[in-house]
């Protein structure tokens, strides 16, 4: 049965710089990569290429041995210039010098009519060989899913509440078949329920309007109320020994064109956002595309940091860096690398608080969209209790315990705190408001693991 959740915790951060709905003719990227620093829980990547190597869009071309049937497949095709390792020869990246017109690895194709008639085991080798399998996610852990666990409900995020977030309408326009392919093909990998979370207070998007067999739900309040996790938190949450998988709809997308076309179409729309971008618009590339030529020419400024993805959970990239293969988003912020003595004690209203104290006035003008920076305006100090990380966490958890039952290694009261319920994202606007200046997000992923390998 549907359901309408409203949520009143949480924190919208109102920044300038969101995309227009429009989508612009940029270069063409030259180099793409793959990165196992995407693909959360990697810890033994094996590349199955080497330099020199031609590939077609769909190739695998990296694969983890300790998940040895989930592909990973070259997003264009070309030639692999630099298989780029660090430290210890940790994998970094492997690159691909794209061809002018991408040629693609053929795998079966199926009709509509043929879909319906799939097994789940089908369906699952379909996925598995067709690379697309890393963009089902398992639950607990936020890791690439097992194919052979059995999954209590898939559930699909169908809006992003972060910050300057791309609207899901532009990126998957026209693609409503695809979708609806890609649904039906999901619905096979569970015995439970298929839920497609919607944003209450937004009209409904084409691509979303005519899905049929799964169930569709409705979130209304302020972020993180798109985040995948709290979704589940409300409609079905996960307990210990359970197991729940989770897709973004452009992953529905990717399934369905692989499923009916028989290809691995990696095209993506990103949106290009943020207050140092000149024009903040849509523009057309590939998943792994180098980001620079989305971003020569297109600041404001010289002195300038590039996120792939958003500000709360994205990460910093070279300006020549590569997109993050779940990113359908390019932040640009102005970089913050000043010292501004007693800055947060000037009364202003040009800085973002969430605090209604020292000076920030930010609260008395709720719908200003602001300039931020990357400056944090304070170091790691000691952790202090403020009872405002209840006030952006719409869930059932306390988080400041369950942070400190991870610091303190306190594998009883994680589990009986929540540990298994979130991800970082979860969390991530603890980190923003967080007067301590604790990394949270990465307490949460130290938290997940020690759960995970105990």
């Amino acid at each position: 049965m549907s359901k309408l959740v409203k949520l009143k915790k949480g924190f919208d951060i109102k920044l300038e710089g969101k995309a227009e709905k429009k989508t612009e003719a940029f270069p063409p990227a030259q180099t793409f990569a793959i990165k196992p620093t995407d693909f959360v829980g990697m810890q033994r990547p094996k590349v199955t290429v080497k330099e020199g190597d031609t590939v077609k869009a769909g190739t695998p071309i990296l694969f983890d041995k300790k998940l040895e049937s989930v592909l990973y497949a070259a997003p264009v095709s070309g030639e692999i210039v630099e298989i780029k390792r660090g430290e210890k020869r940790k994998l970094l990246e492997i690159k691909i010098m794209a061809d002018k017109e991408i040629s693609y690895e053929e795998f079966s194709k199926f009709s509509e009519s043929d879909l319906k008639s799939l097994t789940k085991e089908q369906a699952t080798d379909a996925l598995l060989k067709g690379g697309v399998w890393p963009q089902i996610i398992q639950r607990p852990f936020g890791i690439v899913a097992n194919p052979e666990d059995e999954p209590k409900a898939i559930f699909i995020s169908g809006f992003d509440s972060h910050p300057l977030a791309p609207d899901y309408g532009v990126l998957l326009k026209g693609q409503e078949k695809y979708f609806q392919a890609g649904l039906n093909t999901l619905k096979k990998l569970t015995s439970g329920k298929v839920h497609l979370n919607l944003d209450q207070d937004s009209e409904v998007s084409p691509v979303y309007a005519g899905a049929q067999g799964v169930e569709v739900n409705k979130f209304s309040g302020p972020h993180p109320a798109g985040n995948v996790g709290v979704q589940i938190h409300h409609l079905d949450p996960i307990n210990k020994g359970e197991v729940a998988w989770t897709i973004n709809p452009y992953g529905v997308v990717q399934i369905g064109k692989l499923l009916l076309e028989g290809i691995y179409d990696a095209s993506k729309v990103v949106a290009i956002t943020g207050s140092e971008a000149k024009k903040a618009v849509y523009a057309k590339t590939y998943q792994g595309a180098c980001v620079d030529k989305l971003v020569a020419g297109n600041t404001k400024s010289d002195h300038f940091r590039v996120v792939s993805g958003n500000v709360l959970t994205g990460e910093r990239i070279n300006h020549d860096g590569y997109l993050g293969y779940y990113d359908h988003q390019i932040t640009l912020l102005p970089e913050g690398d000043y010292y501004e003595f007693m800055g947060w004690a000037k009364p202003t209203s040009s800085k973002l608080s969430f605090h209604r104290a020292l000076g920030l006035l930010s609260f008395l003008s709720p719908n200003k969209e602001y300039v931020l920076d990357t400056n944090t305006r304070g170091e790691e100090r000691a952790f202090v209790q403020t009872g405002v990380f209840e006030q952006v966490t719409p869930m059932d958890i306390f988080p400041i315990y369950l942070l400190k039952a991870i610091m303190a290694e306190d594998f009883d009261e994680m589990e009986e705190l929540g540990i298994y319920e979130i991800i970082e994202e979860d969390l991530a606007l603890c980190e923003f408001i967080d007067v301590s200046k604790h990394p949270v997000q990465d307490i949460v992923r130290k938290g997940i693991e020690l759960i995970q390998y105990s």
